[in-house]
């Protein structure tokens, strides 16, 4: 294990924006639970998607894109914030 001082540009909860000493940009930190529910949720949709289900599927779909569009917001608001430019 290595330790290094990072910059926090948010609160440390949940998706807390973190830069790396030798990192450009701020990356968000995703606990393991909720990296694992993100996992679950892309696999639900790709078994839906096999079985054919694709109203069930778009819907699954639908809220996947809802959590990580506010994951992305939280993202350029804390860049937006420090005066750091988006990397995309």
């Amino acid at each position: 294990m290595k330790r290094v001082e990072a910059e926090l540009l948010t609160d440390g909860g949940n998706d807390a924006v973190v830069r790396l000493p030798s990192r450009t940009f701020p990356g968000v930190l995703i606990q393991g639970d909720t990296l694992s529910a993100l996992r679950n949720d892309v696999a639900e949709l790709v078994e839906l998607c096999a079985a054919g289900d694709l109203e069930e599927a778009t819907y699954v779909a639908g809220l996947l894109q809802a959590d990580l569009n506010a994951k992305l917001q939280h993202y350029t608001a804390a860049l937006e914030a420090h005066g750091i430019p988006r990397p995309f």
